[in-house]
């Protein structure tokens, strides 16, 4: 029996998210499928670095899994990217120790979440990238950003549904690249909560549009309310684009 890690990336938009749902098409159902056929009818079970949200795309997303099957690193990929929907892609696969664990190996991520800044709506972009033409204050917006990076107590940016108790988690990184048309944050930490980077994300587009005050971050912070932060941002916008080890 030998353990798989493999790098993978898919396009979210049609999927109900990465876990395995009942009735519903996910990114853990199709790869699982893809195995099932391989293993001739044996089910393998994945895990993954994290669960990404229905409409939500990876560009690095790491599971794992075992089995008794004697490939070669490169085989697994071509024998999976094979079978499985183009919307779903093995980027790499590696053979690692059985201590390994896509998820509780991991030492941090990075997310990145795109807006289109076009005053026109991009139907070729609708699936990838989040619509948001309203005028924006850069400065304040990167000043509130600053509050967010170090080690906080983020309860007031995690979704009610998070089901974890403890909700400290340190940002490493978080910085904002622009071109014309687009707007791409950039999000690096230790972990994260359900939903915490696109409340984020909604919280700073709401300093940037005026609505709040980019000093406001610590209190909220503070106050461990969800109430007292910004709504969340679509799924659409955002990636999972690398998980470190």
């Amino acid at each position: 029996m030998k353990r798989i890690k493999c790098v993978i990336a898919y396009d979210g938009a049609n999927f109900a998210g990465y876990q395995i749902q009942p009735d519903k098409r996910t990114v853990q159902g199709e790869i699982e499928k893809a195995l099932e056929r391989m293993h001739k009818g044996r089910k393998i079970r994945i895990h993954a670095a994290g669960r990404t949200d229905g409409k939500v795309h990876a560009v690095g997303q790491v599971i794992h899994f075992d089995s008794p099957l004697s490939l070669r690193e490169e085989q697994w990929v071509k024998a999976l990217n094979a079978l499985l929907t183009d919307e779903i892609a093995v980027r790499k696969a590696e053979f690692v120790d059985s201590s390994f664990h896509a998820r509780y190996s991991a030492k941090g991520k990075e997310y990145r979440y795109r807006i289109l800044r076009k005053k026109e709506r991009d139907p070729f972009l609708r699936h990838y990238a989040y619509h948001f033409p309203e005028p924006l204050d850069v400065p304040a917006m990167r000043k509130a950003m600053g509050y967010f990076v170090g080690t906080h107590d983020f309860t007031a940016f995690c979704s009610a549904k998070t089901e974890t108790e403890d909700r400290v988690r340190t940002i490493e990184a978080f910085e904002l690249s622009e071109t014309k048309d687009e707007m791409v944050f950039r999000v690096r930490g230790n972990g994260f909560l359900y939903n915490m980077v696109r409340i984020i994300i909604g919280t700073v587009l709401e300093v940037g549009s005026g609505k709040r005050d980019a000093d406001e971050i610590p209190e909220i912070l503070a106050r461990k309310d969800r109430n007292l932060a910004g709504k969340t941002v679509p799924g659409h916008g955002l990636y999972l684009w690398e998980v470190f080890y």
